[in-house]
């Protein structure tokens, strides 16, 4: 008897084995799941960090290129999907919080829900999982000649004679061509540093106060691509070819401006249908009170002035078109545009022609140094001195030399 207490006795014992046994598993095993799964949470964690990082360092090469918030925020949302990401997609420029909201930046937030797979024993709902990224977009230095092309060669060349000192500026180029920056004959160039996004070559070294000039650059983006095409207005206005002195009125000029003698032209903004021509000995000025000047050539017309003409005028101050002196259409084909005149000559503003070359060939800058010369290619034969801190003038900077840091 017992013999059969104690057999019974380990039985009931590894009964009793069993059911604590049965019991536990489920905590033994949701226990060692919690374990392999919140390092799958954690994994999960640093891969949508890696996909926030990438989409606003895409978003921010966009905004370097100057392109607007719809095509940033397609390239952030392109590349948070090409590595895989699946949930919801925030994009903001500026940033919509943190110490970046007043600077140059592009801002990510992404959203996704995680499945729960053995820790759905204790909560079914999905695992919410967040990441953010900030991407700072650092101006290196500003620019005050900027030519636009992307691919042509010598898209700024500086030939013959010319000796160009920059003030507190540099040379930017956006061309990946080898020569996108050029010197020949006896060129001299004084700048901050030479910047472009190809190569250059240059037969005289140029004087830099940058260690050494930057290629392989990043694009600079077109700084007046935001400005509004003026509109044409009637009735359309004429010069008077017979006439040696006289004050045109700003307006549509439907046939063109052909420039001689004394011409004062009145403040606001001419749209020249035609050709803008400054001929020998005209002396064209800013009829006062003068507050400012932009021409526009719309079309493929073209500017050329004649270097025997004394040429003084400035671009307003403030307004829609601050800062802008002459404005070439963005729906021109290739043409070209020349600036000349007389020492004593004077253009204070912007020179911004996007589809055209501007060859500046004028002893000669803007009031104080005062101009910036933007355009497709640029080739350069005039003595000058041009500096960049010229806001008093209404002109804006042209950043260049841009880097892109994820900050946040």
């Amino acid at each position: 008897m017992d013999h059969f207490h104690r057999l019974l006795g380990r039985r009931g014992a590894g009964g009793n084995v069993a059911v604590i046994f049965a019991f536990a598993l489920p905590v033994v095993v949701g226990g060692a799941g919690l374990g392999v799964e919140t390092s799958l949470w954690y994994y999960s964690s640093l891969k949508l960090q890696a996909v926030a990082d990438a989409a606003a360092y895409a978003g921010a090469l966009e905004k370097v290129a100057g392109s607007d918030n719809p095509t940033i925020v397609a390239a952030s949302t392109t590349s948070a999907t090409t590595n895989g990401f699946a949930g919801t997609i925030q994009v903001n420029t500026p940033p919509s919080s943190g110490p970046n909201t007043a600077k140059k930046a592009v801002e990510v937030i992404v959203n996704q829900q995680l499945d729960r797979y053995f820790t759905a024993i204790f909560n079914s709902s999905p695992v919410p999982q967040r990441a953010r990224a900030v991407a700072l977009i650092t101006d290196a230095s500003k620019a005050c000649v900027q030519a636009l092309n992307q691919s042509a060669p010598q898209a700024a060349l500086f030939s013959g004679n010319t000796s160009v000192n920059l003030t507190g500026c540099v040379i930017m180029s956006n061309s990946v061509a080898a020569d996108a920056i050029r010197t020949q004959g006896s060129a001299a160039l004084k700048a901050d540093c030479l910047v472009t996004v190809g190569g250059m070559v240059l037969n005289n070294p140029a004087t830099t106060t940058c260690s050494s000039n930057v290629t392989k650059a990043l694009p600079a983006a077109d700084p007046y691509a935001s400005l509004p095409t003026p509109a044409a207005t009637n009735p359309c206005r004429n010069v008077n070819g017979n006439k040696t002195s006289q004050t045109l009125q700003a307006g549509t000029y439907c046939s063109g401006m052909d420039l001689k003698g004394n011409v004062a032209l009145s403040s606001g903004v001419y749209v020249v249908q035609g050709g803008f021509k400054i001929n020998a000995n005209a002396v064209i000025t800013c009829a006062a009170p003068c507050t400012g000047v932009t021409i526009f050539m719309s079309g493929s017309n073209t500017v050329s002035m004649n270097g025997n003409a004394t040429v003084n005028l400035s671009a307003p101050t403030s307004g829609t078109y601050s800062g802008v002196l002459f404005y070439g259409d963005r729906t021109g084909t290739a043409a070209q545009s020349t600036f000349n005149g007389t020492a004593d000559s004077l253009l204070t503003g912007a020179i911004y022609f996007p589809r055209q070359q501007v060859n500046y060939l004028g002893n000669f800058s803007g009031n104080g140094g005062c101009t910036q010369v933007v355009a497709d290619t640029i080739q350069w034969s005039g003595s000058t001195t041009i500096k960049q801190d010229c806001t008093s003038y209404g002109m804006k900077d042209i950043p260049a030399a841009q880097s892109v840091q994820l900050v946040e």
